[in-house]
């Protein structure tokens, strides 16, 4: 592949060029599925259980209204979704689109109701008759654990979608370390909270003879899959077409009920309908995620030195395992991340993936990730507190050294370079500990004061070996993607992956400019239209820019290859003379346009000899790194907070980030979605929760209750970037967009923990609310008086 000078026209990769997508959104421009209008289009409105588990005994439709209240023996042909698993012990579970005759969680759909507008078919909903025979609640993976326990599916014997075991070199650790901590540690479940919520817009197409299904999707070729499956139909006749998609943290990278049901009137009705999901119904019956319990034993020497880690965690799935990541893919990632960056000798760990009466589990923005960098920088700090060392010295001395080549750690993943002691080092001036630490334990306010840190490496770009060995039904291969020069002399780039608000129609169009020089106002992105894109699995996992980046950068040039040769006619030279400058095509000083070469073939062939290369100005490439395992960013963060201990309130009053994501595509993209992922860190660390009662009832239905960071709850974010380049993927880039959400919560909790530290409270739990840390502080009170007896 031509490896070319990198963003030295403000254009190509490293340069800060504007996002190409950002002026149709600030002016109102773009198309959201609540955008589109179709003649004819009626709307729907879903009938949600009230209770979290429960047998329906009865349903009946309202009057004069049967031909527009659909149960689940309506849908004839429709398949339930089925997510299958290779793991052995792996169960299955049938997720039907409209409750089957029982209801597992609160919001778990059980009428679909069509009106002409929103608003009637809400009310609709309100005539529809249901009766529900409660059942026992699973209402947390505690509960779900325990041999007498409620069966949420009845074949399994147990409420385990899967359990597992890992176990390496743990013999003897026990008895030879001098130091042991102990830790139980729990994360809250999360909603997504897309800007954008779900939402779909269906119709038959009689032109093409299709069902087109607009939705607002990160995933638009794996729908399609899903779609036909679940209808029984050909993909052939199915097109998933993704408007402008506001957010989708994961929680739009899976088949929903609603775009089944939604798709099936389509089909059979042969009208358009649509359904747009509110904020209510986002926060009580969409997928959830992050809710998980640690039980750690961690051995250390004297100093610090880790040299052993005994994990269990259980993570509550919810109800039924989405298509097609999973329900066990949190776990599977807790299990194998856990480590993080750390030099482990030995390692321990047992994961349960829980069945429990609430929504199923989504593949949430670094899924597992910020629970377990949590769990093993908060074992960090406990350790140097056991040691009485600061808490960075034994982080220091624990992460992996910067190798020369790159090494396999105890989870057997393998890793790109990278110096994770430098981006340790490197944040800890940034925040000034040393003069800090200097400084007394209170503010002027009476608050204490404290630092923490966090470092995490993250894994992304996911391959095909590591998908397969989650066992996950389809799993990813090639990207890839299509560059055509037009007759026009501009660029077209076409991928099967969707953008979701990170840039990609810049970035990837900065990737082709890199290979051909077209200017980047000539080069127009198209993607996530089955119908005119090439297959990609989609936008997840931070796998856009390496994946199909190293697509569209093969595929350029190519092309770019092409160019130069039908250039190198027209100019009467070689095309090994030919340099791409300036917008234009030269030969010394003589050059002609992309205008000239996309002419000279398209329109005036005659202009070219015979033996010109037939297969044109365009090309189709696939591309995926050589090593696939998939490639390791990493970053450190330090955090610097106040805490009042009278009222539990947390101020963040400084905080530095320093990561490595490889080569930067765009500078100021890395940077947006690195300060977008630490608010949102931010709002895992102290704000969001979705708590639910023993009854399985959502106890955050509104935002007044699931609260969110806003600009004064969030720092002046201070970034710092370092740059070691993959070795195996296409110019060395790396994933980056989900990890700035990955150490917030770790950093900040290990900085309260700091600051509370004279008062002898420890907090375990995220997120840290005020009534927590009060509770933590109250508890330390009490432990101190028992040492003063």
């Amino acid at each position: 592949m031509t490896q070319m000078a990198h963003g030295n026209d403000g254009e190509g990769i490293g340069a800060r060029a504007p996002r190409k997508e950002d002026a149709r959104h600030l002016h109102g421009r773009g198309q959201f599925t609540a955008d589109i209008r179709i003649p004819g289009m009626r709307e729907v409105a879903f009938l949600r259980s009230p209770v979290a588990h429960a047998l329906i005994t009865r349903q009946s439709k309202p009057q004069g209204f049967e031909d527009c209240v659909f149960f689940h023996g309506d849908l004839a042909g429709v398949a339930p979704i089925t997510t299958r698993s290779s793991i052995p012990g792996y169960k299955v579970s049938d997720y039907p689109a409209l409750a089957n005759g029982r209801v597992r969680f609160v919001g778990e759909i059980v009428a679909m109701c069509v009106a002409e507008n929103r608003a009637a078919a809400e009310d609709l909903c309100e005539l529809v008759d249901v009766d529900y025979d409660a059942i026992p609640v699973i209402a947390s993976s505690t509960a779900g654990r325990q041999r007498e326990a409620t069966l949420l599916h009845r074949e399994w014997g147990d409420n385990l979608f899967l359990e597992t075991s890992f176990d390496r070199g743990m013999d003897g650790i026990a008895q030879a370390a001098p130091v042991c901590v102990e830790l139980e540690l729990s994360t809250a479940r999360q909603v997504m909270h897309p800007m954008e919520g779900k939402g779909l817009v269906a119709w038959w197409d009689h032109r093409a003879g299709q069902l087109v299904v607009h939705t607002s999707t990160q995933v638009p070729h794996l729908i399609r899959i899903g779609l036909a499956e679940c209808l029984g139909i050909p993909q052939a006749i199915v097109r998933v077409a993704a408007p402008d998609v506001g957010g989708g943290f994961g929680y739009k990278c899976m088949l929903m009920p609603e775009e089944i049901a939604v798709a099936w009137l389509a089909l059979t009705q042969k009208q358009p309908f649509r359904w747009i999901e509110d904020r209510r119904e986002h926060l009580t019956a969409g997928a959830n995620a992050r809710q998980h319990e640690y039980r750690l034993k961690a051995y250390a020497d004297g100093r610090g030195r880790l040299l052993g880690l005994d994990a269990e965690v259980s993570v509550d799935c919810g109800a039924y395992s989405v298509w097609p990541f999973s329900a066990c893919l949190e776990a599977a990632q807790a299990g194998g991340n856990l480590p993080g960056p750390y030099d482990l000798k030995s390692y321990r760990c047992k994961t349960y993936s829980v069945a429990t009466n609430k929504p199923p589990f989504a593949p949430y923005r670094g899924v597992a990730r910020p629970g377990v960098c949590f769990a093993i920088e908060l074992t960090i700090d406990a350790i140097a507190k056991a040691v009485r060392r600061e808490a960075w010295e034994v982080r220091m001395e624990n992460l992996v050294a910067a190798p020369a080549m790159p090494y396999t750690n105890i989870t057997n993943k393998h890793y790109d370079s990278g110096d994770y002691p430098a981006s340790l080092l490197e944040v800890k001036r940034m925040i000034d500990f040393d003069a800090r630490r200097k400084l007394p334990a209170r503010d002027e306010k009476g608050r204490y004061l404290g630092i923490g840190f966090a470092t995490y490496t993250e894994q992304s770009a996911h391959g095909t070996k590591v998908f397969a060995a989650w066992g996950l039904p389809l799993v990813p291969g090639f990207d890839q993607a299509h560059v055509k020069l037009t007759p026009d002399g501009a660029l077209e780039v076409k991928a099967g992956i969707h953008t979701i608000g990170q840039g990609l129609e810049t970035t990837l169009a900065q990737v082709a400019h890199e290979m051909t020089r077209v200017p980047l106002k000539d080069i127009r992105v198209t993607l996530g239209d089955t119908a005119t894109t090439p297959f990609s699995t989609g936008a997840y996992a931070s796998r856009g820019i390496v994946m199909t980046g190293g697509a569209v950068s093969r595929a350029a040039d190519i092309v770019a290859g092409r160019i130069k040769a039908i250039a190198a006619h027209l100019l009467q030279v070689k095309p090994e003379d030919i340099a791409f400058r300036d917008g234009r095509i030269f030969a010394g000083a003589a050059n002609v346009s992309y205008v000239d070469v996309g002419r000279a073939w398209y329109i005036r062939p005659d202009e070219l000899p015979d033996n010109v290369d037939r297969a044109g100005l365009e090309a189709t490439a696939a591309y995926k790194p050589e090593v696939d395992s998939g490639v390791f960013s990493y970053a450190s963060h330090a955090a610097y907070v106040a805490v009042d201990a009278r009222t539990g309130l947390v101020e963040i009053l400084d905080y530095a980030i320093v990561e490595d994501c490889g080569r930067m595509v765009n500078p100021m993209i890395v940077e947006g979605q690195t300060f977008g992922g630490a608010a949102q860190g931010v709002g895992t660390a102290l704000f969001e929760e979705s708590p639910y009662d023993d009854n399985g009832q959502p106890l955050a239905s509104t935002l007044i209750d699931y609260l969110l960071p806003g600009p004064t709850e969030l720092p002046r974010f201070r970034i710092h970037h370092m740059e070691t380049l993959s070795p195996y993927s296409a110019h060395g880039i790396k994933g980056v967009g989900e990890g700035g959400a990955i150490a917030p919560s770790a950093a900040i909790v290990n900085a309260i923990n700091d600051a509370l530290s004279p008062l002898n409270a420890v907090l375990r739990d995220i997120p840290a609310t005020p009534e927590r840390i009060l509770a933590a502080i109250a508890k330390g009170g009490r432990a101190n008086t028992r040492d003063a007896a």
